[in-house]
């Protein structure tokens, strides 16, 4: 894991901008009930779950295998953990709970969007391969 401190800038504004993303889709959405989401705590929190996302995408960046090209592997490695983790937690939470279908793609929009963003950061700034 020495990756995430030989890389901690990239992954700081990755989870910054994350973090941005989702502040601006929850102001988009309406907000909730309560005002949590506006809690230091809840921000204290959700910058903590992504950064782990920011250093989980960079280490997947880091082990891409180098003929796929960077940026297709920039985009393609969050779609892929996106569909493969993401969609079906996402549906079994969400489902489980009752919530609608379009409480379910709103979220699942959010958290690709948010990958999305978080790796093209991580790609645009660079990464630092570990020595071999």
């Amino acid at each position: 894991m020495s990756y995430i401190l030989d890389n901690l800038f990239p992954i700081l504004a990755a989870a910054v901008a994350g973090l941005l993303v989702g502040l601006v889709w929850w102001r988009a959405d309406g907000g909730q009930p309560g005002g949590r989401a506006r809690s230091v705590g809840f921000l204290a929190v959700a910058f903590a779950a992504e950064f782990w996302l920011a250093c989980i995408l960079a280490g997947a960046l880091i082990l891409a295998p180098p003929e796929a090209g960077e940026w297709v592997m920039a985009i393609g490695t969050p779609v892929v953990i996106w569909v493969g983790f993401v969609v079906p937690a996402l549906v079994v939470s969400f489902g489980r709970r009752g919530s609608p279908w379009r409480t379910i793609a709103a979220e699942g929009g959010h958290w690709l969007t948010v990958m999305v963003l978080q790796a093209v950061v991580l790609q645009s700034i660079g990464l630092t391969h570990p020595p071999a």
